[in-house]
């Protein structure tokens, strides 16, 4: 058993395992756990069993697993039990064994039961001199098929001592055998809008009682926020006392199914009878209905509809996307912490820190030249709030998406738009009057998303701001006002977020100055930069005065500030939150304006950097194209990604740097010198020189930018490696899952085809790639999975 066997199971980061080796075709028996939950002390292996000593992470509990795979032959029974026998001599631990052990306890457990034999006995007797209690088997009374046509059953399969029920067997002639414990806790969950109420039959009448029966005093944020607390309490009582646990619900309609179906099987049913079967059967679908909803919204596999039978996949990506974002130690400032409550202080303690300025000179921007909106545009964005503006924004968000600390979603808002609108619109026109709403609007729960598998360190994790719903749509009508101005005050050095430029357009041209230089055997430097925390770290002083600069008027200032400086954040560790305190810095990811505030703060690097080319102090690549075009390509911007082009000079890395250093000390962005890289082009004299005056590493060609190749050979079949490594992954994770045909077919049209689409959008694939993807989809789509293989019914 190796490694990459082990990780190919697609158990994730916390997967941890012990193995014993097969004996030929025979035996091998590997055990798997979780180390957020367990922690290995202690490991022996025999030559039929491996036994663990393990720590329970909760409680400390510790005690002994042992996996068995027993001989069939009778001479080495003895080998097997003498092992067991001694682990129970070297460990006084609570214990618990599992495996096939190809003996049964009695003849009671074959199905041609023959008499109790030595063997049989034997088995027994270890077991009552090992304390072990051996519990009856549920949902089945055998483990094992085999003989003639399978007509030969047994229980050789078992665990000893604990709770255990059988599994479905989709190939083995082996049932699986499940052993029941315990899990990871979780804390105590905010509540949560269920879309699956909006599909409840007299639902939405209940809630406008509610609606309209609530109310409150003081300004329109302030009775709103009264009302939607006070709606909360009375959906959570209809939830517990009306509608009721789902899975309880739909295994009650199940079993009216079924005793309709018993009925049917001893006489022929009246036709009453007939209806009240069909009503039995309608009724379950709904709850079946309600559940994939339930599952589809928690697992935000969202690409997929529900009504195609794929609860069973949404319901395991829900607990996967839990378990691969859960936390149960992490480093912090090269500090490992391991225990639940200092993980989460530590966590909260080093955001709360990440996201306040630090008090110090800020340098000033009041002599740079930024492009600037025109009076009748700058009026635009302080135009009156409309009904028909905002029910549009409201309609173009995600119902589905996760809600913020009020726990509605957007589809609350949008299903229920005609009896709560009244009140929507009376939040905006006090924001459009006194620029501000009541604070609890914009409270913020930060989720921590791993940027890569085996995340360890606090900055392996994303930070992104689930919002609630009133705020999110507010600040989806201001970007939908923003987005439409934008072009006329960011460069056209800057591709993201701006109409008509897109991310192929940085990567096209930074290939073009890649290969023009490549060429023409010229020299040159490309410098790529890596802005550290980005977001969290943007100075809101530094944002004002750039849109001050840019004619945005003081209406329009206002509401920004409000929105950016009345947040609040609580940490959702393990779903549960931690933590409540303001930020005086950063921008959320999750926040609509944000990504559009962030360009606006990044125009002034490109000013800076179009000063200095001005000015002779950076050169640029000089592109001359047909009929005698010439070009300047100096930068290129693509929110935080930023690469730079000049000749090989040192002097214009000291130039470079001094930029850097003072769009820094402008705007608190600053340039991760450790992950930025020069790269040279053609043979540069003195480069690790170069390197250390701007302070970074240096980097070679073929490289990425913006996940796309530069400077690689158009033909060069690795440049598609990344690409086919994403597909495989990709496909690894689902083969696991279990997709209904149409749900196969749905992820391979939204998903699996779309992940070439991007390098082909600038690259020609090679045709022998292009076989590979394709077959790694066929097989998917025909193959149902890794437990069977299916004919390929078109090629």
């Amino acid at each position: 058993m190796t490694e990459g066997v082990v990780r190919s199971l697609g158990s994730g980061r916390f997967l941890d395992w012990g193995a014993m080796g097969a004996q030929g075709t025979a035996g091998g028996i590997l055990v798997c756990w979780d180390k957020r939950s367990l922690s290995l002390l202690e490991m022996e292996v025999g030559q039929f069993s491996i036994s663990c000593r393990l720590r329970n992470v909760e409680d400390g509990l510790v005690w002994i697993f042992t996996g068995v795979y027993g001989p069939f032959a009778r001479k080495d029974r003895e080998t097997l039990w003498e092992e067991l026998g001694a682990i129970r001599g070297i460990w006084d631990d609570p214990w618990c064994l599992g495996g096939d052990f190809n003996i049964t306890l009695s003849q009671w457990e074959r199905s041609r039961q023959g008499h109790l034999n030595g063997a049989m006995r034997r088995f027994a007797q270890v077991a009552n001199d090992l304390d072990l209690l051996d519990l009856p088997l549920q949902e089945g009374l055998f483990s094992w098929s085999g003989g003639r046509n399978n007509q030969s059953w047994a229980r050789l399969d078992r665990f000893l001592g604990v709770v255990q029920c059988r599994l479905p067997r989709p190939t083995s002639d082996h049932f699986p055998i499940l052993l029941k414990g315990g899990g990871l806790s979780r804390g105590p969950s905010p509540f949560r809008f269920e879309n699956m109420w909006l599909k409840t039959e007299g639902f939405k009448e209940l809630l406008r009682d509610w609606w309209q029966g609530a109310g409150g005093r003081g300004r329109a944020s302030f009775r709103l926020a009264s009302k939607l607390k006070a709606m909360k309490e009375k959906i959570k009582a209809w939830n517990r006392e009306v509608f009721g646990r789902l899975e309880v619900n739909k295994s009650s309609a199940l079993q009216q199914v079924e005793f309709w179906d018993r009925v049917e099987d001893e006489r022929g049913l009246t036709v009453g009878e007939t209806e009240l079967k069909n009503e039995a059967k309608e009724n379950f679908k709904k709850w079946v209905l309600l559940e994939e909803t339930h599952w589809r919204q928690v697992s935000r596999e969202l690409w997929l509809k529900e009504g195609d039978k794929n609860t069973g996949f949404f319901h395991r990506m829900a607990n996967a996307h839990w378990r691969n974002n859960s936390v149960d130690r992490i480093k912090i400032n090269g500090v490992e912490v391991a225990e639940e409550q200092e993980v989460r202080e530590g966590i909260v303690n080093a955001f709360q820190h990440q996201l306040s300025e630090e008090p110090g000179w800020r340098a000033d921007i009041e002599g740079l030249h930024l492009q600037c909106l025109n009076h009748n545009e700058a009026e635009a964005l302080e135009l009156p709030f409309t009904e028909e503006e905002i029910h549009l924004a409201l309609m173009e968000m995600n119902g589905n998406k996760a809600p913020g600390p009020d726990g509605f979603t957007m589809a609350f808002w949008q299903f229920y738009w005609d009896f709560v609108k009244e009140e929507v619109l009376e939040l905006f026109k006090e924001f459009y009057d006194q620029n501000s709403f009541a604070k609890s609007f914009n409270t913020t729960f930060l989720v921590l998303i791993p940027k890569k598998g085996g995340a360890e360190d606090l900055g392996d994790f994303r930070p992104i701001s689930l919002l609630g719903g009133l705020y999110k749509l507010l600040a989806k009508v201001l970007a939908n006002r923003l987005k439409l101005v934008i072009g006329k005050v960011v460069s056209a050095d800057q591709n993201a977020f701006v109409k008509g430029r897109q991310i192929l357009d940085a990567s096209l041209i930074a290939n073009e100055v890649v290969d023009y230089w490549q060429k023409r055997k010229e020299q040159g430097l490309v410098c790529k930069l890596d802005i550290e925390k980005a977001f969290d770290s943007i100075n809101w002083n530094f944002l004002m005065k750039v849109m001050t600069k840019m004619g945005f008027g003081s209406h329009w200032l206002a509401w920004i500030w409000w929105c950016i400086s009345s947040a609040t954040f609580s940490i959702l560790v393990n779903g549960t939150p931690a933590g409540f305190f303001p930020n005086s810095r950063g921008l959320r990811q999750g926040d609509p304006i944000s990504p559009y505030l962030f360009i606006l703060g990044m125009e002034v690097l490109s000013a800076l950097i179009n000063r200095a080319v001005e000015g002779g102090f950076i050169s640029g690549c000089r592109l001359h194209g047909s009929g005698g075009i010439e070009m300047n390509v100096s930068h290129l911007l693509f929110a935080d990604d930023t690469i730079i082009f000049c000749e090989a000079r040192k002097e214009y890395m000291t130039y470079l740097s001094w930029i850097l250093a003072w769009s820094e000390a402008a705007s608190g962005l600053k340039i991760n010198l450790a992950k930025s890289e020069l790269i040279p082009m053609g043979e540069v004299a003195d480069l690790e020189d170069m390197a250390v005056e701007l302070g970074c590493r240096v980097g070679v060609l073929p490289s990425k930018h913006l996940g796309l190749p530069l400077g690689a050979h158009h033909k060069a079949l690795s440049m598609w490696d990344g690409v086919e490594e994403r597909m495989r992954r990709r496909l690894a994770l689902w083969k696991r899952q279990y997709l209904s045909k149409g749900g196969r077919i749905t992820l391979i049209k939204s998903t699996l085809a779309s992940i070439p689409i991007y390098q082909l959008s600038l690259f020609r694939m090679p045709k022998s790639v292009v076989k590979r993807l394709e077959k790694f989809q066929r097989d998917f789509l025909w193959g149902g999975g890794s437990l069977e293989r299916k004919i390929h019914l078109i090629n």
